[in-house]
């Protein structure tokens, strides 16, 4: 089997593709690499000592999975520290910052279904690896693959590795980033959605340690996440949603799986967009905290975070979509903030990798400064930039079709939907900028039959103009 890795990592069906001899060589081919560096003058790692991070999600057997690895690369000369419990992605990037490692494995699949595991190799600086370190890693395990490979292993489970408590200096770092004390004035009263993943003992745990009143759902570890995707969207935070609209709770603050994605819901219910939660953290940094820096953002992550970075006179970047573009440039220069429309986020100080528990308690940082809803500080926002409406639409193309439909995209178009095409942008997938502040964007998805649409407009009616529009440039 080919192992390749995709926008986060190499993920594969549990017994099918992810199985522990493809963990195996996969290992082998990180610790190849690594050895390799180490062994290089002008690397990095050139001369550091040899440690590295493992961890795992609350998915089906992610510390089995883990100590595979660890076996793996001890055998060929590096010291394994394993996180004692499932942790999230987040707190993994961060330990690998804090203990000087090499680099990091975290077993997870993020927010995919439960029949999903994922292996995630992060670098010496905790972000997500670059394409051009994945290159010379499936290069590495190709290489093994073609000789034959093999290694005698322990029975599964068995492998001693160090443990390690990666939560005290997790918890110290966010409390030299986030203002508890505001937070614990405003004696707030906060749902929180942890879907059974990593996040618990994390948000829940920061949140009543502010004197926030919390009410904590679905907490407890489930490998099988009640049958659900771990993934706070909208529909992830329904039973929160119907909590806060019932009074019982100001606002909602939730995670995925492995706790990097974040969905946050406002006070009457309402399901807050990544998007319209990116402007805000932005706006809040920038305005009540004093940072200074740039804000980042991927090609199809929405434009009202340029429309509050104009306003505030903060520069703006646009990356390729996937984090390891974001983290790049946060490593590269001061950052006020840098996130996706996914629902990742980060900021200046942090580790170069999404954090969800960091974007709660943010929001929860906000409503203690302003005293006012999420919504409401969004309205005032709008008042100035304008409203925004995001949407993305994923529409089947055959197979065969798809090919020539990217073709016709890539030579560009005229006009949308009957508006002129004002700027073609090729950094990832197709960017169509349309008059007032309006644009869509074509990607192809590299898993399945797909071509997403990302869309946004400045009203409903002109969403719904180009919906229509979308689909007619992609199914005719």
């Amino acid at each position: 089997m080919t192992i390749k890795f995709g926008t986060s990592g190499w993920r594969g069906l549990i017994a099918r593709d992810f199985t522990f001899e493809n963990v195996r060589v996969a290992a082998q081919g990180i610790a190849d690499y690594l050895n390799a560096e180490r062994g290089t003058r002008n690397s990095k790692l050139h001369g550091r000592k040899p440690v590295v991070i493992l961890g795992h999600d609350t998915r089906f057997l992610g510390r089995e999975f883990s100590l595979a690895a660890a076996e793996v690369l001890t055998a060929s000369g590096l010291q394994c520290l394993l996180c004692q419990r499932d942790a999230p992605t987040p707190v993994i990037s961060h330990t690998i910052r804090d203990r000087q490692a090499i680099g990091g494995i975290n077993m997870t699949a993020s927010h995919n279904p439960a029949e999903w595991q994922g292996l995630k190799f992060s670098t010496y600086n905790g972000a997500p690896a670059t394409p051009e370190v994945t290159q010379q890693i499936e290069a590495a395990i190709a290489k093994r693959q073609a000789e034959g490979w093999s290694f005698k292993s322990a029975v599964v489970g068995t492998f001693s590795c160090p443990t390690i408590d990666p939560q005290p200096s997790y918890f110290k770092q966010l409390r030299s980033l986030i203002d508890f004390k505001t937070i614990k004035k405003a004696k707030l009263k906060i749902a929180v959605e942890l879907m059974y993943g990593t996040g618990r003992g994390y948000l829940d745990t920061l949140l009543a340690g502010a004197g926030a009143k919390i009410t904590v759902f679905h907490g407890a570890p489930d490998p099988l996440f009640g049958g659900h995707h771990p993934e706070p969207n909208a529909e992830g935070m329904t039973e929160v949603s119907k909590f806060v609209r019932r009074g019982q709770a100001q606002f909602g603050l939730g995670l995925d799986g492995d706790a990097d994605r974040f969905g946050i819901v406002d006070k009457d219910g309402t399901w807050l967009t990544p998007n319209q939660i990116l402007a805000l953290a932005l706006y809040h940094l920038k305005k009540n905290r004093g940072w200074t820096g740039a804000a980042v953002r991927t090609v199809p992550t929405s434009h009202q975070v340029d429309a509050v970075a104009e306003m505030l006179g903060v520069k703006l970047h646009e990356t390729p979509v996937g984090f390891k573009y974001i983290g790049a440039l946060m490593e590269s220069e001061p950052i006020i903030v840098g996130g996706e429309e996914s629902g990742g986020l980060s900021v200046k100080g942090h580790v170069p990798e999404k954090d969800g528990v960091l974007a709660c308690l943010l929001m929860a940082e906000l409503v203690a400064t302003e005293k006012k809803s999420l919504g409401q500080i969004l309205k005032q926002l709008e008042k100035q930039t304008g409203e925004f409406h995001s949407d993305r639409i994923n529409v089947k193309i055959a197979p065969e079709k798809k090919d020539a439909l990217l073709k016709k995209l890539s030579a560009g178009l005229d006009n949308v939907g009957g508006l002129k095409v004002e700027k073609f942008i090729t950094t990832d997938g197709y960017k169509f900028l349309l008059p007032n502040r309006e644009w869509v964007a074509f990607r192809a998805s590299g898993t399945e039959p797909l071509i997403r649409c990302y869309i946004e407009a400045k009203s409903v009616k002109q969403m719904k103009k180009l919906q229509d529009a979308c689909k007619k440039i992609l199914l005719g």
